[in-house]
């Protein structure tokens, strides 16, 4: 059984080929660099134009990105980020999506050079983790209140197809007296088409898949051996997933491995290639990770392509602007204060009570933590304190995971973010969710600044949805669970 498996999930060189156009894949290094060469400072009606076409939630080209990422005076700069935020006001409403990662396994058969996994990272303690085992960890998880999760898995045989859906099976089948985690996404390695159908099987939520770097010389350099070296076989995983059922899949780049603007090109021109190819279904999130420090790992220290704060909100707002029906993803790799200006300007989703090292939740031994970790985090924010956090910016922390369960994935999601009406659906479930967890879980400060909010946003809404989420409430309060529009 194991050799079948392994078999199955053994890299294909030429499973791109139905993908390429004339032999020639989506990521044209000399094209991408025409677009980056200096220019002349875009004129400032240029730069309003686009914003204009992003306002109207259309999507950007490439020429147009590269325009925005030529920005150098600070006001214009101000202007994108303004539109950016009013983008996502615009197709979201006022709410951010909660999850947390869930780390199975730190086993890895790669030699990623900024990574704390490696295979030749002698520091690290290797774990993986039992069945048994992740049902505790579950089981931690859900006590804070979290219904959503992201499980992760080091790239080696040990972590096969059945080890993946056997876990998140059991994250499923998982339950506590006030909750159980409705919505299970996955990052591992990438997958045949055999076996994302697997995964499709058993629930998977989203499939993300970052490409950490698109440009090939560094991408070469950064993974040196293992089945990660295979840029084309990681570049096209995505699409292998949509081809197998999945149809919400997430892109990212590591930001900090090569210049910041060729990577933001690179995720715009995957997003187009994905949606040219899938019937206009695109990434449902793009994911913003900066490189940082890990344990015994040089690579953070001599990086000559580190990323600024001002350039990373930068990279997210272009995005923003660029594919403005897109779910965008910010985590505690980042300070609390940077994640409060990210979602201001377009980030979508946050994790709470983040801890990264195998085995963490369940068993609290911060000793041993940082010898299980692939990278440090900088913001250690509960969940409460983050469902705080957004209260005060007015903005609902979401628990929801209705549309999947209402088929709104996929080409249906992308129909209804695309006309700008993710919010119509999304912040009625995300007042209902909120309303769950300050019942089972939240602090007191919290439950307080949380009702105030709930009432506020309920006002705002149209009289008759107003009056079903009023009616969703009282089923809350009555004990009633997982109640959702």
């Amino acid at each position: 059984m194991k050799t079948a498996v392994m078999q199955r999930t053994r890299i294909d060189p030429d499973s791109a080929g139905q993908y390429l156009d004339n032999g020639q894949d989506f990521i044209q290094k000399g094209r991408i660099e025409l677009l980056l060469e200096p220019q002349k400072e875009p004129e400032a009606h240029e730069v309003r134009d686009i914003l204009s076409k992003s306002v109207s939630l259309q999507r950007l080209g490439p020429i147009e990105a590269a325009t925005l990422l030529r920005i150098k005076d600070p006001e214009l700069w101000q202007e994108a980020f303004a539109a950016a935020g009013s983008v996502k006001d615009r197709v979201y409403g006022a709410r951010i999506v909660t999850f947390a990662p869930l780390y199975c396994s730190n086993m890895c058969e790669n030699s990623c050079v900024y990574c704390g996994f490696r295979r030749d990272n002698s520091n690290i303690v290797r774990r993986k983790l039992s069945l048994a085992e992740i049902r505790q960890e579950t089981k931690a998880l859900i006590s804070l209140g979290h219904k959503r999760l992201i499980v992760v898995f080091g790239e080696h045989s040990e972590t096969s197809i059945a080890y993946i859906t056997d876990t998140i099976k059991t994250i499923y089948a998982t339950k506590i007296d006030r909750g159980e985690i409705r919505r299970v996404n996955l990052n591992a390695a990438p997958m045949s088409i055999e076996d994302y159908r697997l995964l499709e099987q058993v629930g998977l939520g989203t499939c993300q898949v970052f490409q950490e770097t698109y440009h090939r010389e560094t991408y070469r350099k950064v993974h040196p051996k293992g089945t990660k070296a295979d840029y084309r076989w990681r570049l096209y995983a995505l699409h292998r997933a949509q081809e197998a059922g999945i149809d919400d899949v997430a892109v990212g780049a590591l930001f900090g491995l090569y210049d910041w603007r060729f990577e933001v090109l690179g995720l715009l021109l995957h997003t187009i290639d994905l949606e040219e190819k899938f019937l206009g279904v695109g990434p449902h999130t793009v994911s913003f990770p900066r490189v940082n420090q890990a344990i015994n790992t040089r690579f953070y220290a001599g990086n000559p392509w580190r990323v600024g704060d001002e350039d990373l909100l930068r990279a997210i707002a272009v995005l923003r602007l660029s594919i403005p029906y897109t779910g965008m993803i910010i985590t505690a790799r980042e300070p609390a204060s940077l994640r409060r200006r990210a979602i201001e300007i377009g980030c979508t989703q946050t994790d709470g009570s983040a801890r990264i090292a195998v085995g963490s939740y369940a068993r609290n031994s911060p000793s041993q933590q940082t010898r299980r970790e692939q990278f440090t985090l900088n913001d250690s924010s509960s969940l409460d304190e983050i469902v705080y956090a957004m209260a005060e910016m007015g903005m609902l922390a979401s628990f929801c995971t209705a549309g999947y369960r209402c088929g709104r994935t996929g080409r249906r999601f992308m129909e209804i973010a695309k006309q700008g009406k993710v919010h119509e659906f999304c912040v009625p479930n995300a007042i209902l969710t909120l309303k769950e967890y300050l019942l089972d879980f939240a602090s007191q400060p919290t439950r307080e600044i949380g009702q105030k909010l709930i009432e506020e946003q309920k006002g705002k809404l149209p009289p008759s949805l107003r009056h079903a989420v009023d009616a969703g409430l009282r089923r809350i309060e009555t004990g009633e669970r997982d109640v959702y529009l």
